[in-house]
């Protein structure tokens, strides 16, 4: 029986326990102290032990709807927007978010998105795969790619993590490579990766890039 009031009360109280508000537990801990403390006056007052016991309630209450209204018409609202400004944050992390300079490449407007890069490029935790993403368009689309090699060893030469920079060691190995048909370079690039990294699972696959690559040079 007790139970099923307390439940009610609860309930009534908008705190039923299907309840996913973010700060339902204030709200709940302050209805059960309402609640506790009405069912405490009440058995004070109709003992005869504490008949001024009754006058309690109404304040008990009155101080259950203040903890309930601030905390959901100010520490809710508050919450909420605290959660928008980090939600936009995590959105735009670091290597995401690409997809409007992306679309302005697909319908050619290659400046506005040459533009798009470099200003992303300015943010430190985005410097690398903005840099690394611009170099692909000067390389690609718009027929540069002497300028990519300029973008990515300034960028090389900043600080930058092993992972990063093993990255802007294969996006130029790429460009000497494919786009400027130089596999001196290309190999060349390939030696300082492997030197530095020898011990990274993908040298492996650099040792047997540059292998190739110096079979090929060799039958020419």
């Amino acid at each position: 029986m007790l139970q099923r009031w307390f439940d009610a009360a609860l309930e009534w109280a908008g705190l039923d326990h299907s309840t996913e508000e973010p700060l339902r537990l204030v709200r709940l801990t302050a209805a059960v102290v309402a609640l506790a403390g009405t069912c405490l006056s009440l058995a004070l007052g109709c003992s005869g032990a504490e008949p001024r016991a009754f006058a309690l309630i109404g304040p008990l209450w009155a101080v259950y709807g203040l903890v309930a209204g601030v905390a959901t018409g100010v520490l809710e609202p508050a919450l909420d927007a605290l959660v928008g400004i980090l939600g936009d944050v995590g959105l735009r992390r670091a290597g995401g978010g690409y997809s409007a300079i992306e679309a302005m490449i697909a319908r050619g407007e290659l400046d506005a998105a040459a533009e798009g890069y470099r200003e992303r490029a300015r943010n430190p935790l985005e410097r690398t795969e903005a840099t690394i993403r611009h170099a692909a368009l000067l390389a690609g689309p718009l027929d540069q790619p002497e300028s990519a090699v300029t973008e990515l060893d300034n960028l090389r030469h900043g600080p930058l993590s092993p992972r990063d920079e093993f990255r802007v060691g294969l996006a130029l190995v790429e460009l000497y490579r494919n786009r400027l048909r130089e596999p001196g370079r290309a190999m060349g690039e390939l030696r300082r990766l492997i030197d530095r990294y020898p011990g990274e699972p993908a040298t492996a696959r650099l040792r047997s890039m540059l292998a190739e690559m110096k079979a090929v040079r060799s039958e020419e």
